[in-house]
């Protein structure tokens, strides 16, 4: 491991100096340091482009330079100078291209011309738009049955995009939508929908200003979405608690240096963004929140008993709630014993952080991956509902859910009809439309699309942007599955790993970026538009020029295939390739939430969609917002584990040099690793219980029992303030480990946060 500078060696906050430093790295790294420079001062503004990064919201879309770090990431690897053509495929070959790192492939440049896959040089090679279109058309064409093809959908594709994409799937006949989200927070969907009545949060960002108490759960803003760091740090300044519930001591979420105060960066200064920091186990969380619950009612009797003012909501529960009465009873009948062992708080703990919740008339809790990766993710997630349910903490100002989703526009993809569920309304609203049925019976999410490629049901595969191959779970089964295939498709930005493992034919179509612009055949500029976590459509234009003249904007190719496969009886293609605000015209037709849509989302902050559960309007069988009454899982993966040193529970997340799939760099400064990405992080005291010491070279093995060698090669142990049993690394490297049949319960989304692992000592 390289060794650390001396400056970030002292640093103790996220943010800083550290990020200024990164910041100018990434921007000389693109190899126009001045545009890009430039470029971020339109990000996030009412005349520019919305930031390609995380879907934090952010207040004003326009009022200040908002934009972090990892936008800035974001932005140079987007209009870096380097280019990928014709003639680098020339000089390198699949094979060859395979043994390069997910960096070094990036890291090449931006994708210039539409390439085809030739088997017999075993490279790509230039192939002209209008033959591509074709070419895909008929391998399309000649599979027999429609629900042979997965259609994959990346969190970076628009609204029009994804519209455009869902209306061409279903005129093909199948609702087969794999799709990012299945991966990230679809348990929250699954779970929100359940309890409230809808799949997404109920708070907007100004909740946060509000709030009197914010639960942090299973989450690293500093890494995963860092504006919200000074939304937090601004909530600790003016009094309120910021309560971390979270496995792992990560810096962000501890204190902030804000590289836009001058101030504060002259003296070296930071704040706190959290008050309070609790690190369960994994799996654990379900635990503390029924622990937090025992609690509350603990002192709602004690206020009965004094004469006192209840604790509970009373008014909320009786008219907006159902099944409160069975709940309490599950929740009286858990034992704190097994509350303590599973959740690894002690019960001083979890009554010290009810506390905060008693003592707060409002409170939002927001929660991402470290909660829906795991088995039981769904009923975890209403067992948070049932706790905010107790005291009416949902759907009034300083109050509420949130889901803090990853990429800029993975939930405005589900609000458009990425849904392999095919929502009746929905497909109600299209036949009318267009006058043609639409298929209605349920698709394939991301896991089953990856078992009908494996059985050799599945013939065709395209990926609107994203990385599948290496987004998902069981790396060396993936590789099986996707060279399967008859058709691969794959439209993006860069060179990734997916390229690299095409079916008997293969295409990689390139398209325009969110930074550029994009003009129509009137040289007219077009816009897009994206929906960030707290439900706010907003207006997104690029202000750069292409990377190639060769380029095609998203929509383009879209039509451009849906052209040639389904023909234009049904939908003029060419005019809505042609004209966004056509595709948006469209849109308001069959969505009404999106009434208006072309004059509002040209508002300065766009428009927010509404949002029934907010307005404690609760579209349930119930009609009323449901507690749940699921029991604690009778033993999480830790519990299971436990008195076997041998095994261990691993989570997956990502390093500070990293977005999604995309590796900017080697560094984790955060947590203290530079120059690798191969690293284990894990108590030190398990380190020395396998036999081990810091720096010590590891295999890392899957214990999943169905028969396949899982092995992780070669990785480095990192001593770090974990929960004992408890180990972590990055993905995709620790992709291979996650058996792609190990995923929660109704939600199918891999359980990254809850593998079980142990460790082969390499020899020294």
């Amino acid at each position: 491991m390289a060794k650390k500078q001396p400056f970030e060696k002292a640093s103790k906050a996220a943010g800083g100096w550290g990020a200024l430093k990164s910041v100018g790295r990434q921007l000389v790294g693109s190899g126009k340091p001045v545009a890009g420079a430039k470029t971020m001062l339109k990000a996030n503004q009412p005349d520019g482009f919305d930031c390609p990064g995380c879907a934090w919201g952010d207040p004003e879309h326009g009022s200040s330079f908002e934009f972090c770090e990892n936008g800035v990431k974001a932005v140079a690897w987007e209009a870096t100078r380097a280019r990928v053509t014709p003639d680098f495929f020339a000089k390198h070959s699949v094979q060859e291209l395979r043994c390069w790192s997910d960096h070094d492939l990036e890291h090449q440049g931006r994708l210039t011309h539409p390439m085809r896959y030739d088997a017999d040089s075993d490279r790509y090679v230039a192939v002209g738009w209008e033959d591509a279109f074709a070419g895909i058309a008929d391998r399309l064409n000649a599979i027999e049955d429609p629900g042979q093809a997965e259609f994959y959908t990346s969190g970076r594709a628009s609204n029009e995009a994804a519209f455009l994409y869902q209306t061409f799937v279903r005129l093909y006949g199948t609702n087969n939508f794999p799709d990012c989200s299945n991966m990230c927070h679809e348990a929250s969907g699954v779970a929100l929908t359940e309890s409230i009545g809808i799949g997404k949060g109920t708070v907007q960002l100004e909740d946060f200003e509000k709030a009197d108490t914010i639960f942090v759960v299973g989450q690293n803003p500093g890494t995963n979405h860092p504006r919200m760091l000074a939304d937090l740090r601004k909530a600790t300044e003016r009094g309120a608690r910021v309560v971390v519930f979270n496995t792992l001591k990560e810096k962000g979420l501890q204190r902030f240096a804000d590289p836009q105060n001058k101030l504060e960066m002259i003296r070296g200064g930071s704040k706190a963004t959290s008050t309070d920091y609790f690190r369960p186990r994994l799996g654990g969380d379900m635990a503390i929140f029924r622990g937090m619950a025992k609690v509350v009612f603990a002192a709602e009797d004690a206020a009965q008993a004094a004469g006192d003012a209840p604790v509970l909501d009373h008014a909320f529960i009786a008219e907006h709630s159902q099944g409160f009465e069975d709940y309490r009873a599950v929740v009286e009948a858990t034992d704190w014993a097994q509350i303590e062992d599973q959740s690894g708080l002690s019960r001083t703990q979890i009554e010290e952080a009810a506390g905060f919740y008693l003592e707060a008339d409002s409170v939002v809790a927001t929660w991402a991956m470290g909660i829906t990766q795991h088995r039981h993710s769904v009923p975890m997630i209403r067992e948070i509902v049932n706790f905010m349910l107790l005291r009416g903490n949902i759907g009034r100002p300083g109050a509420g859910l949130c889901p803090v989703r990853g990429h800029s526009n993975v939930q405005g993809d589900r609000t458009v009809g990425i849904n392999e569920k095919a929502p009746k309304p929905l497909i109600d609203a299209m036949e009318k439309e267009l006058g043609v049925p639409m298929p209605r019976e349920p698709g394939h999410n991301v896991l089953q699309a990856i078992g009908a490629m494996l059985s050799g049901e599945a013939r065709a595969f395209i990926a609107l942007g994203g990385n599948f191959a290496r987004a998902t779970p069981d790396s060396q089964l993936i590789d099986q599955a996707m060279r399967n295939l008859d058709l691969t498709v794959n439209i993006a930005t860069k060179l990734n790993h997916s390229h690299l493992m095409p079916g008997a034919h293969s295409y990689i179509l390139p398209c325009l970026g969110r930074t550029e612009i994009d003009r129509n055949s009137k040289g007219v500029r077009q816009i897009v538009t994206v929906e960030d976590s707290m439900s706010m459509v907003h207006g997104s234009g690029g202000i750069n020029l292409p990377a190639s003249k060769e380029l095609k904007s998203e929509v383009q190719i879209i039509a451009g295939i849906a052209k040639a496969t389904v023909g234009d009886a049904v939908v003029d293609w060419d005019a809505l390739g042609d004209d966004n605000d056509k595709i948006r015209e469209l849109i308001e037709r069959v969505l009404p939430a999106f009434e208006n849509y072309n004059e509002a989302v040209r508002k300065p902050r766009g428009f927010h969609l509404f949002n029934s559960a907010a307005v404690r309007q609760w579209n349930t069988p119930t009609g009323r917002a449901n507690f749940s009454v699921a029991d604690l899982p009778k033993e999480t993966e830790w519990q299971q584990a436990k008195g076997d040193d041998q095994t261990y529970i691993l989570q997956t997340f990502r390093s500070h040099d990293q977005y999604n799939t995309t590796v900017y760099g080697m560094d984790d400064r955060y947590r203290g690793v530079y120059g690798e990405r191969n690293v284990v992080f894990m108590h030190r005291d398990d380190i020395a219980l396998i036999g081990a010491e810091a720096g010590d070279r590891v295999d890392v093995l899957g214990c999943f029992e169905d028969g396949v060698d899982r092995t992780a090669a070669d990785f480095r142990l990192v001593p770090y303030d974990i929960p004992r049993g408890c180990v972590a690394g990055y993905y995709p490297e620790l992709n291979v480990l996650v058996p792609h049949q190990h995923y929660g319960d109704k939600s199918f989304t891999p359980s990254s946060k809850s593998v079980r692992v142990n460790f082969r000592l390499r020899a020294k």
